[in-house]
C-alpha cells in the first residue's frame, strides 16, 4: 500500500481542520499538534500544524483531493509543495526496509501510524526548508563573486536593502518553524512510541540533513553580513560625496563673497 507524506505550507489550522472534517471520518482524534482521521477502508490521514501531511492507503489521485480540500486551513502555502512517498505493509515486526522505502508496520494502531508520520512530515517539512535556501543561494551566489571581482556589488542601495529583507526574513522564518524538527511533546506522555518515530527519524537522515541546513544558513547569514557592510560602505560614500559638495559650496560662496566685496 501506498504511503505518502507532503509539506504544502508554513502551517496548518488544524483546530479548525478538525472541527470541519470530523463529521466525515470514521475515527478522528485531535493531539497537541497534530489531527488523526480514519476515513475508512484503510485511509487514514495525519494532519500537522506546521503545515503538513502525511497519508496512509490513499492513491495518487485521493491525496490530491485531499490537498485541495485541506487548503481553506492552510496558511501560507509554499510555491512548491514538498512530496516524499512509501511503500507499507502489515507484519509481525515495525521496521525499516531502507532499500526499497518500504515500511512493516506490526498492527493498524493508530498511535503507531501517528509515530511514524511525525518523521514522515518532519522530512516533508525538512525538505521545505533546504529548497528555500537552496533557492536564495543559487538567486545570490554571484554576489560574493562580483564583489570579490569589483570591489562591490553593482545594484542600488534599494536592491541591497530588499535582499537583506529577504534573507532576514527567510532566516527568521526558518529559526521561528525550526521547532518543527525538535522530538515532539506527543512522545512526553507516550514514550514507549517514541522508538518508533525515532526509527522514521534515523531512516530519513534527518538529523545529517539538520546538519547540512545548518551549514547553508551560516552561507546565507554571511552574505547578509556582506551585503549589510556594502550597504553600509554605499552610505558612507554617499555621506562623503554630501560633505565634499558642502565645502565646495561653502568655498564657492566665500569666493563669491570676496568678489563681490572687491567690485
Amino acid at each position: 500500500m501506498r504511503c505518502a507524506s507532503y509539506c504544502a505550507g508554513h502551517a496548518y489550522d488544524i483546530a479548525e481542520a478538525f472541527q470541519i472534517l470530523k463529521p466525515k471520518a470514521v475515527t478522528a482524534q485531535l493531539y497537541d499538534e497534530v489531527v488523526f482521521l480514519s476515513m475508512g477502508s484503510e485511509h487514514t490521514m495525519c494532519i500537522f500544524a506546521y503545515g503538513a501531511v502525511v497519508f496512509w492507503g490513499y492513491t495518487v489521485a485521493e491525496e490530491r483531493a485531499a490537498l485541495s480540500e485541506l487548503l481553506p486551513f492552510l496558511k501560507t502555502p509554499l510555491a512548491k509543495i514538498q512530496e516524499d512517498t512509501f511503500v507499507f505493509e502489515y507484519g509481525v515486526e515495525t521496521l525499516i526496509d531502507e532499500e526499497e522505502d518500504r515500511m512493516i508496520l506490526q498492527s493498524e494502531d493508530p498511535l503507531l501510524k501517528i509515530s511514524l508520520s511525525y518523521g514522515l512530515s518532519q522530512s516533508a517539512k525538512l525538505a521545505a526548508f533546504e529548497h528555500e535556501i537552496d533557492m536564495t543561494i543559487q538567486r545570490t551566489r554571484h554576489m560574493p563573486a562580483e564583489l570579490a571581482e569589483k570591489g562591490k556589488i553593482s545594484l542600488s542601495r534599494k536592491k541591497i536593502s530588499q535582499h537583506i529583507g529577504k534573507l532576514f526574513s527567510q532566516k527568521n522564518s526558518i529559526n521561528l518553524e525550526s521547532f518543527a524538527l525538535d522530538t515532539p511533546e506527543f512522545f512526553w506522555k507516550r514514550p514507549r512510541y517514541e522508538p518508533f518515530y525515532q526509527l522514521a527519524v534515523e531512516f530519513l537522515d534527518i538529523q545529517v540533513r539538520l546538519n547540512i541546513l545548518n551549514s547553508k544558513l551560516n552561507v546565507v547569514h554571511e552574505l547578509y553580513e556582506i551585503l549589510s557592510n556594502e550597504l553600509k560602505h554605499a552610505h558612507s560614500s554617499f555621506l562623503e560625496w554630501v560633505i565634499i559638495i558642502l565645502i565646495m559650496v561653502e568655498v564657492l560662496i566665500s569666493i563669491l563673497k570676496d568678489f563681490l566685496r572687491w567690485i
